[in-house]
């Protein structure tokens, strides 16, 4: 079992903004949603925790061995999936793959073909490991990028936002990879998607501003709104008048109507009470309310 243990780690910037404040986490395998609108300093985290930033204070320990101090101890351990990877060569998956794993230290030739071949095989590639990796779909792409991180046997790796821009039956496949791959190692999700994480995540926390606002196993955040949660159609004439008179935590279109949702543990006049769901944790969290 793989252990990361983050404590009470800050970092401020130059410029005197605080992008990390006083964070602490404990995460094991299995995969971890880190959840939180753009500009929340989740980027600012995974870089503090893989050693390409220094924390102005607090500890950061993998396996028991101090990150912080020495962050080679968790670079050698680590596989990365950014969120887009830019241009690709004119190069087969095979090929690309290949080359990554020599950069990662798989020298041996053997042993370097015979993860290259599993890893593709894994990610359901094996079928197209001679085509240039340019032309492939979105979903493609990620695949190829969760083989190569998982290059060199990682015990930890990070995914950034990973599947914007995919088809629902691609965000579906590249979920289920996750899911598989999360059951040997730790995964950091960070994402802005609350359905990602509901789907993928044992555990979550959620950062605004540098700061983790909660933390917990989604299913039981969700049920700490039973019978709290309560649904309106309205006017959007009318949404001034119950943001002043209600604790409203999101709205949205449907159908040309205005469904309002309110956080209260009194029942509302002619609102109907409704099952909780992630993203009503999500916008309680960012914008708290007097209950």
């Amino acid at each position: 079992m793989n252990h990361l243990s983050i404590k009470n780690i800050s970092k401020t910037y130059n410029t005197g903004l605080k992008v990390i404040n006083n964070i602490s986490l404990d995460i094991k395998n299995g995969v971890f949603g880190l959840l939180g609108p753009n500009g929340a300093g989740k980027s600012s985290l995974m870089k503090t925790i893989v050693g390409l930033q220094h924390a102005d204070s607090g500890t950061i320990t993998f396996n028991g061995a101090d990150v912080s101090a020495n962050p080679n101890e968790i670079k050698k351990h680590l596989g990365f999936l950014p969120q887009d990877f830019g241009v690709y060569p004119k190069t087969s998956a095979y090929d690309l793959l290949n080359h990554m794993a020599i950069l990662k230290g798989v020298t041996n030739a053997n042993e370097r073909k015979e993860q290259v071949l599993a890893l593709l095989e894994k990610v359901n590639l094996f079928q197209q490991r001679k085509k240039e990796v340019y032309t492939f779909s979105g979903g493609m792409r990620q695949r190829f990028g969760v083989a190569q991180a998982l290059l060199g046997n990682p015990k930890i790796v990070i995914v950034d936002e990973p599947t914007a821009g995919l088809d629902p039956e691609e965000r579906n496949r590249f979920n289920n990879l996750l899911s598989e791959i999360g059951t040997e190692i730790i995964i950091i999700l960070s994402t802005h998607l609350v359905e990602d994480v509901h789907n993928l995540c044992a555990n979550m926390a959620v950062m605004h501003k540098g700061s983790i606002l909660v933390q917990g196993n989604p299913a039981d955040l969700i049920h700490k709104l039973n019978n709290r949660i309560w649904q309106k159609q309205i006017n959007k004439t009318e949404l001034a008048y119950y943001q002043n008179e209600t604790n409203v935590i999101s709205s949205q279109f449907t159908a040309g109507k205005l469904n309002i949702r309110v956080l209260t543990d009194n029942p509302p006049f002619n609102f109907q009470s409704v099952p909780p769901m992630l993203e009503d944790v999500y916008f309680a969290t960012l914008n708290p309310v007097n209950t």
